[in-house]
């Protein structure tokens, strides 16, 4: 008998792929308790994907129609209801104790039931600072053009993109509404440039509330903040 190694939420707290069945991070706590909950283990991920697609779609056509939202153009769209089966995935946070103080940033990217992790961090930065730089750290591993789907619990960064805010203020030169400057200008620069790149769904999600993506990146986040030996965040403008 094959060993089950997904585990597919097509409908549940956090629907997607998981590669555990027990713990806070687990499939189970996304089902546990939770209403006309669909899931099931498979052996092999494009398994798992092809249930979350079927039985994601066949729950939508039985929900009650709820009024359109206005979309903004183009690819970067925030939405917790689209297939991001076909996507690269990527799972991101960030990180400062005492905000300013040392900081970090952890990303995630599944493949294939194992994952690639990513971390690093700085003697004194910012939270939105670290929001930012795991963003472009996750994307920055792709060379050629890819459609990715990013998960963040920021709204700095998710708005940010999405809303059009940070496009915005680059025409301004980098200028805010109210005529002050925005801030974190380079690392705006870099995520905006890769963007332009890649095609990039920005995803938010909610901290803390049993993503297992979300809460593995607020891990490495805070143990990369929390070395001894950190090396200066140049670009943190800050005291």
């Amino acid at each position: 008998m094959a060993i089950k190694k997904y585990y597919a939420v097509a409908v549940g707290r956090q629907p997607g792929i998981y590669t555990q069945w027990f713990g806070k991070t687990g499939a189970h706590a996304q089902i546990d308790g939770f209403q006309g909950a669909r899931y099931k283990g498979f052996p092999t991920i494009e398994e798992a994907r092809a249930f979350v697609r079927e039985h994601a779609s066949n729950n939508q056509a039985a929900l009650p129609k709820k009024k359109p939202r206005t979309r903004s153009s183009g690819s970067n769209t925030a939405t917790n209801t689209v297939d991001c089966s076909d996507r690269i995935i990527i799972y991101t946070d960030g990180s400062s104790l005492g905000n300013p103080g040392p900081g970090g940033y952890g990303v995630v990217i599944p493949s294939n039931g194992d994952a690639r992790e990513l971390s690093g961090g700085f003697r004194k930065t910012t939270n939105n600072r670290m929001e930012l730089l795991a963003c472009i750290v996750g994307l920055e591993q792709f060379n050629t053009p890819s459609a990715v789907a990013l998960y963040s619990d920021s709204r700095y960064v998710v708005d940010g993109i999405t809303k059009g805010w940070a496009k915005k203020w680059q025409r301004n030169g980098w200028r805010k509404s109210n005529g002050e400057p925005a801030l974190n200008i380079d690392l705006w620069e870099r995520l905006l440039s890769l963007c332009d790149r890649h095609d990039v769904r920005f995803i938010w999600v909610k901290g803390h509330a049993g993503n297992a993506g979300n809460e593995r990146c607020d891990q490495l986040a805070t143990q990369a903040a929390a070395q001894s030996t950190l090396p200066a965040d140049t670009g943190y403008k800050g005291g």
